[in-house]
């Protein structure tokens, strides 16, 4: 009988058989990792060995006119937490970051002290830092978020660190594994308040615009410019980032420079704001304000030859430094709570009544039209009763207008055109504007094309975001709004700059302008070069021109004349503006609006049942060869004869008198 293999040799070939899958296996198994996954794991070891840092590049400096620094970039010290270095156990992390917390919020030790004050050669600042993340456990979490993710990529602790805690933490970090002290590039802004509403300043990117900025080349973590030139020339200033391939060890701690590539500085910006005389116009406004017990007030002074904006005053103001390296919750908060509202540059994003500022373009319009001529007079007796349209010879039923004077109970008389921008009447333009009985009238719709063309009902394209356009009403936009028909009152307020009407100081000191210079709206320029690191000319911004006027000569020659009256005329409303060797052409503004100041529910109104007034005034000078335009808006002010008139001249008066001032000397003469 035959038998088998033997039984030890069965187990050894079983065994043979077991190692011959096992190598097998082992053998796929590499091959799935040299081959199949060896990229991805050869990635993820150099992500590990080697850190990319970017290397941010220097942003370009903002400077005046006269080349004074008003942006510039200075280091702040951060507090970093890096997650991948920290203790992997979370109590080991806690006690890192709680002893981190500790040292950012002691008083710094004297030896720490004297080193800032050595490094520094002055004493360091006394303003705590900017901690993001009061408790440990708040900081954790975060880490351990990021830990799901980029667990190279460091969550800020605290900004804002006083150079004398810096140097303390960067004598600790061998003791603070997974903390890092980074000299992070900020803003600082020399003038601050003064000039912050032009320059304004940067922050984090939005949450709803990240994938928009990343798409551009942006980081997640890059401050942006928000408000401002910074904002608006945010391509010409942030320059090109560099950055470093760095090998780091476990601990995450620099080993090597693997390659560098060094960023490219942004370009700088020159504006045609003059800081001393910004300064000098603040302090004449501010003094002003107060005198008048208003709390907001805004003054421009452009070049009615180029379009170039010279002064721009805006209060209340704020300090853009506030934002520069974090503003606190709760300053941040009394910003926006603050009534008069800060934060608004209100010169180009505050829209108001703009009153008898607004004549120009009534007058403008009739004349152009053949509505009425240089001779056309109008008796004006104080008081308009405008029949009503549907029971003409019922006096009950006709509407009651009424001239500024009549509440002084005087009257206007026979009047022309220039007569009545010389006393600004307000009966002359409700006629010439919207007619009277047999008396056809401007027409709104003529009324609304007319003010366009100067400007107003449309933003300027000044380089500043934020710009208002205000508005220019029409039937159209009235059936919209309030479902009613446009009337012949709607039409009276129009042409006095009041009912629907709204404007921007801009707007209005823009008018003045092309009315000065014979009739080219420019659009008014912030911006006069921009240059490179080395202050090499990149661009020069020459004037540019919205549209010529569609007025002729004579018309604006006519309402100039009635400009020059009210300032010299025997009964001139701006005659206080009057300036020794300097002939100023002007028109003031008092604008009633609707409004509760003081929070009781009511409209506000003084004892005579009046609303309460802006205060404006516009003018150019000098008449015959004019140089600048001036617009000057009191928020409640009262009277513009009263309140905005003396501002204005003061204004001129250190603008033309000072020669350091004046982009180029012109004659100052007066005359006709």
């Amino acid at each position: 009988m035959e038998q088998g293999p033997p039984r030890g040799n069965a187990r050894l070939y079983v065994l043979w058989t077991a190692m011959l899958a096992a190598f097998l296996l082992l053998v796929f198994q590499l091959g799935q990792l040299q081959l199949g996954k060896g990229r991805a794991y050869l990635s993820r070891s150099r992500e590990n060995a080697v850190r990319v840092v970017p290397l941010p590049a220097p942003r370009g400096i903002i400077y005046d006119r006269k080349h004074r620094i008003l942006a510039r970039n200075r280091a702040v010290f951060q507090v970093q937490l890096i997650p991948e270095a920290l203790p992997e156990e979370k109590e080991e992390g806690l006690k890192v970051i709680s002893r981190t917390l500790s040292i950012l919020t002691s008083p710094p030790t004297p030896v720490a002290w004297e080193m800032a004050q050595t490094v520094t050669n002055t004493l360091p600042s006394e303003e705590g830092p900017l901690i993001l993340y009061p408790s440990a456990e708040e900081a954790w979490s975060k880490v351990a978020q990021e830990r799901m993710g980029a667990a190279y990529r460091p969550v800020l602790l605290a900004t804002k660190v006083p150079r004398s805690v810096a140097l303390m933490l960067e004598e600790l970090l061998p003791q603070l594994p997974g903390v890092r002290v980074f000299p992070f590039p900020t803003r600082e802004y020399p003038t601050g308040a003064l000039t912050s509403h032009i320059v304004g300043y940067m922050g984090p990117i939005p949450p709803s615009q990240v994938n928009e900025y990343q798409s551009r080349g942006y980081r997640p973590d890059q401050q942006i410019g928000l408000v401002g030139v910074e904002a608006s020339y945010e391509d010409v200033l942030r320059g090109v980032d560099g950055e470093q391939q760095l090998v780091v060890d476990v601990r995450g701690k620099v080993v090597r420079v693997l390659e560098e590539r060094p960023p490219v500085p942004g370009n700088s910006l020159i504006l045609t704001i003059d800081t001393d005389l910004q300064q000098k116009v603040e302090d004449i406004l501010r003094r002003h304000l107060k005198a008048a017990g208003a709390h907001s007030g805004v003054v421009i002074l452009e070049d009615v030859r180029t379009g170039a904006i010279l002064s721009m005053v805006s209060l209340p103001t704020f300090d853009n430094n506030w934002f520069a390296t974090g503003i606190s919750p709760e300053k941040y908060a009394a910003l926006l709570q603050d009534p008069w509202h800060p934060l608004v540059n209100h010169a180009i994003s505050g829209i108001y009544p703009p009153g008898s500022t607004f004549k120009m373009v009534t007058a403008a319009g009739a004349l152009e039209e053949g509505v009425i001529t240089p001779r056309t007079r109008f008796l004006t007796q104080g008081v308009l009763w405008l029949p009503n349209k549907y029971f003409p010879n019922d006096p009950t039923q006709a509407q009651r207008f009424v001239c500024w004077i009549h509440k002084y109970g005087g009257r206007h008389g026979l009047i022309n055109v220039e007569q009545a921008l010389e006393v600004s009447c307000d009966i002359f333009f409700y006629i010439a504007g919207g007619g009277y009985k047999d008396f056809k009238g401007l027409g709104n719709e003529a009324l609304a094309y007319y003010a366009h063309q100067f400007g107003y009902g449309e933003k300027s394209g000044i380089a500043l975001p934020g710009e208002h356009s205000g508005l220019i009403p029409t039937t159209r936009w009235k059936r919209l709004n309030y479902a009613e028909s446009w009337t012949t009152g709607d039409t009276y307020n129009m042409a006095i700059g009041q009912g629907f009407v709204l404007a921007t100081p801009l707007q209005v000191v823009n008018a003045t302008a092309a009315i000065a210079n014979g009739g080219t709206l420019y659009r008014p320029k912030i911006v006069y070069q921009i240059v490179d690191g080395d202050g090499h000319l990149v661009e020069d911004f020459q004037p540019e021109v919205i549209r010529t006027l569609p007025v002729s000569k004579q018309t604006l020659n006519v309402v100039r004349r009635g400009m020059y009256l009210a300032v010299y005329g025997p009964r001139g409303t701006a005659r206080s503006v009057a300036l020794p060797g300097v002939t100023i052409a002007g028109k003031t503004g008092t604008a009633e609006f609707a409004a509760d100041l003081d929070g009781d529910g009511q409209i506000d109104r003084d004892e005579k049942g009046n609303l309460p007034t802006h205060a404006w005034f516009t003018a150019f000078a000098p008449y015959n060869n004019p140089e600048v335009a001036i617009v000057v808006f009191v928020f409640g002010g009262g009277e513009g004869s009263a309140v905005a008139v003396p501002i204005a001249r003061e204004v001129l008066a250190t603008y033309f008198y000072n020669p350091a001032f004046r982009i180029h000397q012109a004659s100052s003469e007066g005359g006709d």
